[in-house]
């Protein structure tokens, strides 16, 4: 799962619709574990994918930062606040109702069409147009990613490019915006485990998913070029498109 969750938090596929589904795909008795334990494990896999992005993008965000100004900090507060209070006040009830395998195709496919059609929209802002507007967008986006298989890369991206930023400017502003909202969710994961306690084993596993999930992500980094490279989202909404329908195909086994 480590493996899989550097690719896939890189390219608007949702990593959290792959890490759902692979071990259906593969039949693990992965339903049988703790619920809040499974939920924990996957914040880790991205926590090991944030740390590996600050590391990889660490002259991206210096540059960022030393242009940083109170009409920044309102982007980012604003992108941030919608998914934290949704995830915090919501996160069971989405798990029960959308985190099946129906709800995770519909994800996917949706959010692939919502890709495709903002890929249509003009686009001619770039860098330092960003106002609060933009920002609120971003932020119910990432709420909105909350939902399994919408993915937070592809809703960003979207939002960003429905906003009329240029593709570039749109891939710059969906990384800058998802690192506070993961690192969020793995310090209230991780202080949820640390009140709870967990096993030697079980932290065990959750290191070297953390520390899998990092390599790969390092590994795979050059798949932001390409996804900058060749700006359309076609190719990643009918990507989304097949995996939903291999989702639902083997449901029906």
């Amino acid at each position: 799962m480590g493996l899989v969750q550097g690719p896939a938090e890189l390219l608007p596929i949702s990593s959290s619709a792959h890490l759902a589904m692979l071990p259906r795909l593969l039949n693990w008795d992965w339903e049988e574990l703790d619920p809040e334990l499974r939920k924990s494990f996957e914040v880790a896999l991205h926590g090991g994918a944030a740390l590996a992005l600050l590391i990889t993008r660490r002259d991206e965000i210096r540059s960022e930062l030393t242009g940083f100004d109170l009409r920044r900090a309102g982007v980012l507060a604003l992108s941030f606040l919608p998914a934290a209070a949704f995830g915090y006040g919501f996160e069971r009830v989405i798990e029960s109702k959308f985190g099946g395998p129906r709800g995770t195709a519909a994800g996917l496919i949706l959010g692939g069409i919502a890709m495709a059609l903002a890929d249509r929209r003009p686009q001619g802002r770039g860098k330092g147009d960003a106002g609060w507007k933009d920002g609120l967008a971003l932020g119910i986006a990432q709420a909105a990613a909350l939902i399994p298989g919408v993915s937070r890369n592809g809703a960003t991206l979207t939002a960003a490019r429905l906003r009329g930023f240029s593709r570039d400017q749109a891939n710059l502003l969906s990384r800058t915006v998802a690192l506070p909202v993961i690192l969020g969710a793995v310090g209230l994961k991780g202080a949820r485990l640390a009140r709870r306690g967990i096993s030697r084993r079980q932290a065990k596993w959750l290191a070297i998913g953390t520390a899998t999930s990092f390599a790969s992500t390092m590994a795979a980094t050059d798949l932001i070029r390409m996804v900058e490279r060749d700006r359309a989202l076609a190719p990643y909404s009918a990507y989304r498109v097949a995996f939903a329908l291999l989702i639902l195909l083997n449901r029906e086994r």
